[in-house]
């Protein structure tokens, strides 16, 4: 890097008259603010750039003029003063301007800096929109039980939650959330759905579990692009089985599980209705078994809905794939409850709410001894319910129900 230096001035004055030459290819310095005793250098980098003058340093603290890839640069010496936003390298045709006053920052001006700084840094934390940011009594519960379990893992930040979830006075309230693929109840999203069902299964805050749906389509069934023969036999049986596991673990659960539909609900979907322990629907809904028609019979969702309505019905439904309306499907039994749409969120959660209002052991109890004396024979059947009863009467809450019905009161459940 060629570098010529200017004359050195050695005792002038501060504020002194600098050389014409000087001033006239530096700049005008400020009186006062110039040292002792100065040298000025000129830089030129290997390109050959315009030359541009450097600012004037004191003896002890020279400009160290280098070249790093033809560009030239200067390195200021610790404790030298840093004008607001730091140093900006000028452009090859701009006017070479006076040095800058060599004073410190004042103190207000760097508060200023701080709190500006301070400030973006929040905005990009609440633009982040953790959970803590936003969470109330009615907000969703953590990223991590909502979207981020096993069905979470392995998907981008920024790609929506399958399921949505929020929890308030007991009650659970799981949104499948993927309307733009019609709610499929693909691996993932079973297995976030079997994530959300699990969660604090034993806490006593949670009374009872309501599954609804966003969009027009409550469930189309297993995602068909999982099935083909690129993904593998293996990847089918654990499709298949992650399923069966979801069901069965509405059945086994220990609180009341409500489906609210509002749409269509075919093959795995309208297998998650079935399992339901109860069912309410809009007048708009319709439940179907169309696997046939694909050429893959709906064995898996047969085991539910041959539960859940006359054989005869199923049967007919699983043959031919034919929808039912929901009118249908509360005659025959699939159905708990058909309301007008705009009043089925408000009916779904009285129920909700009456369940919740109650005993929870009581609740569990006759839930678990329902589904265990169905398939016995009926000897099987009475003995097992009557030890139920049995059982009932010696929990806490079974004493306070009847003692609170003896002294004419309201009931002080403990859970």
């Amino acid at each position: 890097m060629a570098r010529s230096a200017s004359p050195v001035t050695r005792g002038r004055p501060a504020g002194g008259a600098a050389d014409p030459e000087e001033s006239q290819r530096h700049g005008a310095a400020t009186p006062g603010l110039i040292p002792k005793q100065t040298i000025t250098f000129r830089c030129r980098c290997k390109k050959k750039q315009p030359t541009r003058p450097c600012l004037p340093y004191t003896a002890s603290q020279a400009c160290l003029s280098q070249t790093n890839r033809g560009r030239a640069w200067e390195e200021r010496p610790r404790g030298a003063w840093v004008p607001p936003g730091g140093w900006v390298r000028p452009s090859l045709t701009a006017r070479p301007t006076a040095a800058p006053s060599e004073r410190p920052v004042p103190a207000d001006v760097a508060i200023r800096w701080l709190l500006s700084a301070a400030m973006a840094a929040v905005r990009a934390l609440v633009a982040k929109g953790p959970c803590w940011l936003r969470r109330g009594p009615s907000a969703p519960l953590p990223a991590r039980f909502c979207s981020r379990g096993p069905a979470g893992a392995g998907r981008p930040e920024s790609e929506a939650p399958l399921t949505r979830v929020r929890q308030r006075d007991g009650i659970r309230n799981i949104v499948l959330s993927n309307p733009k693929k019609r709610n499929a109840l693909s691996l993932a999203m079973l297995k976030s759905l079997q994530n959300d069902i699990l969660h604090e299964a034993e806490s006593n805050d949670l009374k009872v579990i309501v599954i609804s749906a966003e969009g027009p389509v409550f469930s189309s069934g297993h995602d068909l692009k999982e099935l083909t023969s690129e993904q593998g036999r293996d990847y089918h049986a654990e499709v298949f089985q992650t399923c069966s596991k979801v069901m069965m673990l509405i059945r086994n659960h220990p609180v009341p599980i409500i489906a609210m539909v509002n749409g269509l609900a075919t093959a795995a979907g309208c297998q998650l209705v079935a399992s339901c322990d109860i069912a309410v629907a809009s007048d708009k809904a319709s439940f179907a078994t169309p696997g046939v028609n694909v050429g893959l019979f709906c064995s898996t969702p047969a085991v539910a809905l041959g539960r859940a309505v006359p054989r005869k019905v199923a049967l007919e439904m699983l043959f031919t794939g034919e929808p039912i309306s929901a009118q249908d499907a509360l005659l025959h039994g699939l159905l708990s409850k058909v309301v007008p749409e705009p009043q089925l969120q408000e009916e779904t959660m009285r129920i909700a709410a009456k369940i919740a209002s109650l005993s929870r052991p009581v609740v569990s109890l006759g839930k678990a001894t329902f589904h265990k004396q169905l398939p016995q024979d009926l000897h099987t059947a009475y003995r097992l319910t009557s030890q139920a009863m049995v059982d009932n009467l010696a929990l806490r809450d079974g004493q306070e129900g009847i003692t609170a019905f003896l002294q004419k009161r309201r009931p002080v459940w403990s859970h």
